[in-house]
């Protein structure tokens, strides 16, 4: 027994009125466990999981062909003579690799840029005065 003035409520305006996120979330926008029973967690993570990983194998599986099959061509490219390597420049880069490493590992500095420095050394030392230093 209500005595009183009561306003109705039309829900189908409401719901035209509410943005199409709420419709699918509903009106809390608090986290996940709050909105969700634990067996729809469970399967909306499980679905996206299996999602997710289903995708990340065909890619992987993409990836790995591409550069396997890239490397199968340029080993045949080489083997039928199509590709000629230059190995003597190949070992003399390597050794200019291993000189760089033993100099950083060592500390000292590679005798260009020791040469290097010392031209430079007389220009700035005569910076008050008007000198010309060429390279």
């Amino acid at each position: 027994n209500f005595e009183g003035n009561f306003e109705s409520l039309d829900l189908a305006e409401l719901a035209k009125k509410q943005p199409w996120w709420r419709k699918l979330f509903g009106q809390e926008s608090g986290p996940s466990a709050e909105k969700y029973n634990v067996a729809t967690q469970l399967l909306i993570g499980g679905v996206t999981g299996w999602c997710t990983g289903f995708i990340f194998q065909k890619v992987g599986r993409l990836a790995a062909t591409a550069l396997g099959g890239g490397f199968f061509l340029l080993q045949l490219a080489n083997h039928t003579g199509y590709i000629r390597v230059d190995w003597r420049r190949v070992e003399k880069d390597v050794q200019k690799a291993r000189e760089q490493l033993r100099i950083r590992q060592s500390g000292r500095t590679p005798t260009g840029a020791t040469s290097r420095a010392q031209e430079v050394r007389p220009c700035v030392h005569k910076r008050g005065r008007h000198t010309t230093c060429q390279p």
